[in-house]
């Protein structure tokens, strides 16, 4: 029940109003009766729990669509129906008046009044929109369908001629009209349609449904003639080829090799296509005629370009591989790929990777004189700038030319020359490839020539002198057994570069191996007392185990005391240890142990202080570089004391054991704020930290140092504001 709108309510008479007052007053009642809500008793969840998807597919399910049902009419007499004939034409009309360019409006009309079997009404209808828009094909195609389908055929007839006279070229109405006549059984009329049809130079379909009319009714010249006008007036490559399998088909042979020989000489060399050759080919290899087919494979190879022969390419490879002899075969791949590679050089000259495959080809192929050329070709192409990048690539061209001369040809005078101008082209004031030079004196020792090669390498070494270079040179002498001379370039090579370790290593094992102990020795202290070493670390190891072979204890043990006054790396700790006790001591076995342990506790020792000092330095200052050293040597100590661990366990008591597991770090979980915190947001992590046992009661005395410290940098400036006032 619904509140009545009191806003609205008329005024009749005075005593209305007291009425309209009370049902008022009582909808307001009513209202305030059930403005709350009832309350719910039972709060517990349903069994069964409907979701809100549920309630709208339900609602979209149960939808009530509104359904216009069309009232059925039942006509009872000619009066009926002729006022609804006059009904619905004057709809008809009216909607052909508000808009006489709608086609539709017209098809329908003229579909009513055929359904109504008023054909001379429908008739005027199509005449009367064609009169509107004669250019619609709709209007024609409906009309002549009408005409059609009640068997009208004069008048189809005469529709189709106006339309085909009117619009010749929508080839929708010859197609009707040539159907109708073949339908009708009159054949000449539908060939005289068509003809009326080419006249225009239709499309290719137009011409196919022509010739495939004449072959239903076996007119095979017919058929013929029809070919030769249509390829005459449409003289594209595949309908040349259609026409040569039409006469294939019916085994006209001569007739078939006539028709391609003639689209070869009316395309020409611009448009000549490879279907054309291609299909000629096959021609011949089904008649057995491999010899015409290769040449005109070959016919089509030599003219067209290889981005209009691919398929040309591939046919020919495959009917090399069939009908071929083997040198036929790989003429055709080299071909293919020479082809490739002259491409890809004109497009990018520089790229020197297709430099190295067309010379890797030639040499297959096995011409010398190609293989030359295109090598020379290649070392043509100087990098463009005068940058060790740019010819890192380039120089591989004169290595393989150079190799192939040497190995292939056997021309000993050509592979020195092309190492002669290989150098001569280097900017050796910029850089140099030391791979050419030891290439170019292993070349002259293969022909015995040692006085070039010494020549050739000491030329490198004085214009450009580099690692490598003496390497190769020193291991030429080697080889050689000239060790005087391999002393002297040791001499010059430190001379050059004195902070290369494996130089010195490679040095003192030469004097090692020809027995020579004392210059062995001599020269392991010559290199350590070098000021700057690239990898000092591999020098003093061979000096060590230099020692230790020559069973010479008291001078490693000396070594390692000197090497611990320059690093206290663990490593050098552990390494000394294993020594002492790797030592075979006659008297007493259980020395080397003794020096071992003794070893393991100066280095706890050493490092504990050293981290005590960085520690001190880091609370007075705050410098983060002494933080990172103090953390340095608190690992150090943590990978000694698990060192120092297993020494015991091997070769302790318990007592020592129990000594060095309560050394040992406990593990900590402890916060700290994250890289990335800001002040507004501020992020904690977690991190695990190692505490020593020893290091608890000196951290608390750190503590109290760096608050002294603190203290008394607070007091200063108080003294000094005291003496000035």
């Amino acid at each position: 029940m619904t509140s009545p709108n009191l806003g609205k309510l008329p005024i009749l008479f005075p005593g209305a109003l007291g009425f309209w007052a009370r049902t008022a007053r009582f909808y307001v009642m009513e209202s305030g009766k059930n403005a709350r809500p009832p309350k719910v008793k039972n709060k517990n969840p349903a069994a069964v729990q409907i979701t809100a998807e549920q309630i709208l597919r339900e609602a979209h399910d149960r939808r009530l669509e509104p359904t216009h049902s069309i009232p059925k009419q039942k006509i009872s007499d000619l009066e009926e129906l002729s006022e609804f004939r006059q009904r619905k034409r004057k709809d008809f009309e009216d909607n052909i008046r508000k808009n006489r360019l709608n086609i539709g409006n017209w098809l329908k009309y003229a579909a009513w009044e055929d359904s109504q079997n008023e054909f001379q009404r429908a008739r005027s209808v199509y005449e009367r929109a064609l009169d509107v828009e004669w250019r619609s094909p709709a209007i024609w195609l409906r009309y002549v369908e009408m005409e059609m389908k009640n068997r009208n055929v004069n008048h189809a007839r005469n529709l189709l001629d106006r339309a085909t006279t009117l619009l010749p070229r929508m080839n929708q109405f010859w197609y009707k009209y040539t159907y109708m006549e073949e339908m009708l059984g009159d054949v000449p009329k539908a060939r005289n349609v068509f003809e009326r049809w080419m006249k225009w130079e239709p499309d290719e379909g137009a011409w196919m449904a022509y010739i495939k009319m004449e072959l239903r009714y076996k007119e095979e010249s017919r058929a013929q003639a029809i070919y030769e006008r249509f390829v005459s007036i449409h003289p594209e490559p595949k309908n040349w080829v259609k026409w040569a399998k039409f006469e294939e088909e019916h085994n006209n042979l001569d007739k078939v090799r006539e028709i391609y020989t003639q689209a070869i000489q009316y395309l020409g060399d611009d448009k000549l296509d490879q279907k054309v050759l291609v299909a000629f080919a096959k021609f011949e290899i089904k008649l057995k005629e491999y010899e015409r087919a290769r040449v005109i494979l070959k016919y089509g190879l030599d003219r067209l370009p290889k981005s209009k022969s691919q398929s040309l390419y591939n046919h020919y490879t495959n009917f090399e591989k069939q009908y071929g002899d083997k040198e036929g075969i790989e003429n055709v791949v080299l071909g293919k790929r020479r082809v490739q590679y002259e491409e890809e050089i004109e497009a990018n000259p520089k790229n020197y990777d297709v430099w190295f495959d067309y010379a890797k080809l030639e040499e297959s192929a096995g011409d010398v004189a190609r293989v030359r050329e295109v090598y020379e070709r290649a070392i043509a192409q100087v990098p463009p700038a005068e940058e060790k990048r740019f010819w890192r690539r380039y120089i591989y061209l004169w290595i393989n030319y150079a190799l192939y001369e040497e190995l292939e040809t056997e021309d000993i005078e050509r592979t020195r020359e092309i190492y002669s101008e290989c150098l001569k082209l280097i900017p050796h004031k910029k850089f140099t490839f030391a791979k050419i030079w030891l290439l170019a004196a292993q070349f002259e020792i293969r022909q015995l020539n040692l006085k070039k090669a010494r020549l050739l390498l000491g030329q490198a070494i004085g214009m450009c002198p580099k690692n490598r270079l003496y390497k190769g040179y020193i291991e030429l002498e080697m080889q050689l057994r000239e060790f005087d001379r391999c002393r002297t370039l040791y001499t010059q090579y430190f001379q050059y570069n004195p902070e290369n370790c494996s130089a010195w290593i490679k040095f003192a094992e030469l004097e090692k191996l020809l027995g020579e102990q004392e210059r062995c020795r001599a020269i392991f202290e010559l290199a350590i007392s070098q000021p700057i070493l690239d990898m000092p670390e591999l020098l003093w190891k061979a000096y060590i185990d230099f020692e230790i072979g020559e069973e010479e204890y008291e001078r490693t043990r000396d070594l390692y005391l000197r090497l611990l006054e320059r690093t206290e790396h663990v490593k050098v700790y552990i390494s000394f240890a294993q020594f002492e006790l790797s030592i075979p001591y006659e008297d007493d076995t259980q020395e080397g142990v003794r020096r071992a342990r003794k070893i393991f506790e100066d280095a706890y020792d050493n490092l504990k202080k050293k981290e005590l000092k960085e520690e001190v330095k880091w609370n007075r200052r705050r410098k983060r570089q002494a933080r990172l050293i103090a953390l340095y040597y608190y690992i150090q100590r943590v990978v000694l004391l698990e060192a120092w661990k297993d020494f015991e366990e091997n070769n302790g008591t318990e007592e020592t054991q129990k000594t060095v597991k309560d050394k040992l770090p406990k593990v900590v979980r402890k916060r700290r704020k994250a890289a990335d915190s800001t002040e507004d947001n501020i992020i904690w992590e977690e991190y695990f930290d190692y505490i020593f046992p020893d290091d608890e009661v000196q951290s608390r005395n750190l503590k109290f140092l760096a608050m002294a410290h603190s203290w008394a940098k607070a007091a200063i400036p108080d003294s000094k504001e005291s003496e000035q006032q």
